[in-house]
């Protein structure tokens, strides 16, 4: 394990904190979808009479009901597992943050970046000698539908914030206390084999995650199923150990850093 943490900050005050921060998040992404599913959206509005604000608004409300979910179930197993958010427990108890935290929040963002650049090269080079997959490529690009770098920066601000309060905080911890408590583990908090399948599958989950934004652009294939796992799922896996060893904030970091080089520098 790393540093010792700050003390845990008040359960409500930090549960507000993740979500409000988790708000941010939700709202800055709507540029992207928006320029993503056009096609789709415009679709559903049809279908639902429902304008495309509107339609927006009622997704924004759903991730806040989620997000909340996630924060109160996500922070009460965590803290049971000896996982940690110690720079918004920092921040909230006036007490200092943990030993060389610049440092490592450095080292995550470089290995979120260097992630980043294992995807696109698997991507470009393994994925994308799959039929269904160049074809979902070749129409993002000559479709219209592919965002552009300032709202692929605003995404990862989404991906770095509510998908970590989602996949990790929420699901990972809460799958983890699962586990430990069907196998009674309670010798140490967190096993080592409770966090790894717990990773592991919420990595999967997190992939999975990711196909209904392909579903939106084009029917799904066996190829794109096991590129939205495999891409994302490596990701997921990398995520989730910095939340162990150093604090859910060193997690986001490092996924803001593979959005980063994912829907800004490959826009």
């Amino acid at each position: 394990m790393s540093e010792p943490s700050p003390a845990a900050a008040p359960f409500w005050k930090l549960a507000l904190v993740l979500w409000l921060l988790g708000l941010v998040g939700a709202v800055l992404i709507l540029p992207y979808a928006l320029a993503l599913q056009q096609a789709a959206l415009a679709a559903a509005s049809a279908r639902s009479h429902l304008t495309v604000v509107q339609l927006l608004l009622v997704s924004t409300a759903q991730t806040m009901v989620l997000l909340l979910a996630a924060v109160l179930a996500g922070l009460w197993a965590s803290r049971k597992l000896g996982l940690a958010i110690p720079l918004l427990s920092a921040w909230l108890t006036r007490r200092p943050v943990p030993p060389d935290t610049g440092r490592t929040l450095l080292v995550a963002l470089a290995i979120g970046l260097a992630v980043g650049l294992v995807l696109v090269v698997l991507d470009r080079f393994v994925f994308a000698a799959m039929l269904s997959v160049a074809d979902v490529v070749k129409d993002a690009a000559g479709g219209g539908a592919r965002p552009n770098a300032w709202q692929g920066l605003l995404a990862s601000f989404y991906g770095a914030i509510d998908e970590e309060i989602l996949m990790r905080l929420g699901q990972m911890s809460v799958l983890a206390l699962g586990l430990r408590t069907v196998l009674r583990r309670r010798d140490v908090a967190l096993p080592s084999g409770v966090f790894w399948t717990a990773n592991i599958l919420t990595a999967i989950v997190f992939g999975l995650g990711h196909l209904p934004a392909t579903a939106a652009l084009t029917p799904l294939t066996t190829a794109l199923v096991v590129r939205a796992i495999v891409l994302n799922g490596v990701a997921g896996i990398v995520f989730g150990a910095l939340f162990r060893r150093y604090g859910l904030e060193w997690a986001m970091v490092s996924h803001f850093g593979a959005d980063i080089v994912l829907h800004v520098l490959s826009a």
